[in-house]
């Protein structure tokens, strides 16, 4: 064991009390404390710093077989988290090492090592291992450039284009030498940040008309590739908008999570007949391989500059839940983190 403070007897962390139908409500969580314990062989106790809240959670709260196992009623809730190891008992990692890992929701953690990522602090700030260098940044990095195939001249739009994935999305695009990148937000200021601060060609905001015609206006040319965080009628917009040999990347439909009826799909989809266009789901989970080249070309260009990022801080552990919540409802301008 390393020569640290030692941690409190026991810490908060957020428990699952119930199943959401529909909109998840405050009564279907709890915050406990639960003691902190002792790493065993293998294992290390980090003392959580900052805590990802990301719309995939909203699946785990449910029962239904999913990609991910769902979460369990009454025991700790997970997600992504970084922080400082207290105590160790694994080779290759000390106290004082930073470390990203996927037990959130919670104040201290105990770890296994080999699930546990070391993460330099002086290269990003800490919180960039959440969002736009962590599971939302190589979402967009492998949405885009392996799922969608995208090439030098591609015309992209991307739904939910303010948040953390979208917002990189588009970026990509741009620097990766895109005609035109196109966004969707539910804010006339988040519109605002699209064009003024990431460097959108084009964006609207999805309130205050048809989204297909928006599009049109703004893609007058149509698109080849969409990024699709929303479903719903941006889905069927795109489509309608697609160019011959088209790609659409399914990466998420907040719009749909809450629902307690299945939404019904495109009413259009017999157009990528005549398009030849392709809609592929993927995973971020899948592409794992491309971790190294992601982390060295998006690394350069967060140095240089060239790809901007915003996160919303919410403070204190108590406030965890209202962050989730307020990614459901699009509160959030970049990525949400909770900073303990």
């Amino acid at each position: 064991m390393s020569d640290t403070p030692t941690p409190p007897a026991t810490a908060r962390e957020w428990h699952l009390l119930s199943r959401p139908v529909g909109r998840p409500e405050p009564e279907n969580f709890a915050l406990v404390e639960a003691e902190v314990r002792t790493p065993g062989e293998g294992q290390v106790l980090v003392r959580n710093e900052y805590l990802s809240v990301d719309p995939y959670m909203r699946g785990r709260m449910s029962a239904a077989k999913s990609y991910v196992a769902p979460y369990e009623l009454g025991k700790a809730m997970q997600g992504g988290a970084v922080g400082e190891v207290v105590a160790s008992n694994a080779e290759g990692i000390s106290a004082g090492d930073r470390v990203l890992h996927f037990l959130g929701w919670r104040e201290y953690a105990v770890v296994d090592a080999k699930s546990a990522v070391k993460v330099d602090p002086s290269a990003v700030p800490l919180s960039a291992y959440l969002g736009v260098l962590g599971m939302t940044g190589l979402t967009a990095y492998a949405g885009l450039l392996r799922t969608a195939s995208f090439k030098e001249g591609d015309s992209v739009f991307v739904s939910g284009a303010a948040g953390a994935v979208g917002s990189q999305v588009g970026q990509i695009a741009k620097l990766k030498g895109a005609s035109r990148v196109i966004g969707s937000a539910g804010s006339d200021e988040k519109v605002k940040l699209l064009t003024e601060e990431y460097g959108f060609d084009a964006a609207f905001n999805y309130k205050n008309g048809p989204v297909s015609e928006q599009l049109r206006a703004a893609a007058p040319d149509g698109v080849d590739v969409y990024f699709d965080n929303v479903g719903g009628v941006h889905l069927e917009a795109a489509i309608g908008s697609l160019n011959r040999d088209g790609r659409i990347a399914v990466c998420g439909a907040i719009s749909v999570y809450n629902n307690t009826e299945p939404a019904p799909g495109p009413k259009n989809l017999a157009r990528l007949i005549q398009t030849r266009g392709r809609i592929e789901g993927f995973l971020v989970g899948d592409h794992y391989d491309l971790q190294p080249q992601f982390v060295e070309e998006v690394g350069a260009w967060i140095r240089s500059g060239e790809l901007k990022y915003r996160e919303t801080v919410v403070e204190g552990i108590e406030n965890n839940l209202e962050a989730f919540l307020g990614v459901l409802r699009g509160d959030n301008t970049g990525k949400m983190i909770v900073k303990l």
